[in-house]
């Protein structure tokens, strides 16, 4: 197998497409079409990492965290990134990282979360809007039908749980989301001496290259004729943080004892109490300290986080409890979960979970 075949398998858990803007996501190192000898998985690409990769044969790094974030002008070993880049590099090592990508994953870093602990009805505390493309192309009306399944088959028509969606064509131009409907097909005149068919479908759009090659490969005109345009419409399958609820009701203490036991961490640093049970919260792994308003809105009792600052604690604003568990600590479940999805993928070399500690950030 080659890595470019192991990007395909995380591609499908967390496209690359769906990663924040100022992330550095995807093959940092490495050639794409190099034989894979063996996979280790990691939340931090350090030296150690490096080098636990070479002792245990896995040419493959995949990482949720970039271990380069921004632009390097030079290689001399002078920072740990550099020297981290550079050994991987002399021992043939490549890194993958994906980050904000299974951060936006509807079963990635936040879901993750909740599953530890114990969370039912869950659900994406921000949905991801403009990631809905509409296509809208014409073909001969006796061809039209094999066309529509072509582009289907090409991942068109499917949005989160929802199975062939279309937009209708009756003047309303509004969104469908009954599962199994039809898109919609409507005769618009004749082109070379017969009837022509309209197709409009919905995709996500990490689709689209597949979707295009679809749509040109089994089109019968040399020119096809074509429109795409990006639907406002929130994907609730895409998006930062979750929020679910637990089974039954916690008392404040009891619930902030049981999230220090269940994410082992040192501490947790958590905003005024207000003397009501805990049953809804919402989760976001890492930095999350955008997202309070948003758990305030969607009625959470607590929401978990990491890297908040002093003030940022007032923002609690006696209508939840905000809880700051460590950055390390809320991500610390992604690396068993890549190693889960991807040994159900693959069978025929070793998927290796790091034993390494890459917290930086220890507790007396």
């Amino acid at each position: 197998m080659q890595i470019k075949e192991v990007i395909q398998h995380l591609e499908t858990l967390a496209p690359t497409n769906y990663a924040e803007d100022f992330d550095n996501v995807g093959l940092l190192v490495g050639d794409k079409n190099t034989i894979v000898t063996g996979i280790l998985v990691t939340l931090d690409t350090l030296e150690v990492i490096v080098d636990e990769a070479i002792e245990k044969n896995c040419n493959l790094i995949v990482s949720f965290h970039p271990i380069v974030f921004k632009g390097i002008k030079k290689f001399n070993g002078t920072n740990y990134v550099e020297r981290v880049v550079m050994k991987a590099i002399k021992n043939d090592i490549a890194i993958f990282a994906i980050h904000t990508a299974l951060d936006n994953a509807l079963h990635g870093v936040n879901d993750m979360m909740c599953e530890q602990l114990g969370l039912l009805n869950r659900k994406i505390l921000i949905p991801q809007s403009g990631n809905i493309k509409k296509l809208v192309t014409f073909a001969p009306e006796k061809e039209a039908d094999s066309l529509r399944s072509k582009l289907f088959e090409a991942g068109a028509g499917t949005i989160g749980n929802y199975d062939h969606c279309s937009f209708s064509s009756e003047g309303t131009g509004t969104f469908r989301a009954s599962e199994k409907a039809n898109p919609s097909i409507g005769e618009v005149g004749k082109t070379h001496h017969e009837k022509e068919t309209q197709i409009q479908i919905t995709y996500p759009k990490h689709q689209e290259s597949k979707i295009l090659k679809a749509l040109f490969d089994n089109h019968s005109y040399e020119e096809v004729a074509y429109e795409i345009t990006t639907l406002e419409n929130k994907n609730q399958h895409i998006g930062m943080g979750m929020i679910g609820e637990l089974p039954e009701e916690m008392n404040e203490i009891t619930f902030l004892k049981y999230i220090k036991e269940v994410f082992k961490t040192g501490c947790v640093r958590h905003s005024a109490l207000l003397g009501k049970p805990i049953k809804k919260v919402a989760v976001l792994g890492g930095s999350g300290s955008f997202a309070i308003k948003n758990a305030q809105a969607a009625g959470a009792d607590v929401f978990i986080t990491a890297d908040l600052k002093y003030h940022q604690f007032y923002e609690a604003e006696n209508k939840l409890i905000l809880a700051d568990i460590g950055h390390y600590e809320s991500e610390q479940y992604t690396k068993n979960l890549i190693v889960s999805y991807l040994r159900k993928k693959i069978s025929n070399f070793a998927i290796i979970l790091s034993d390494k500690n890459t917290n930086p950030i220890q507790y007396i």
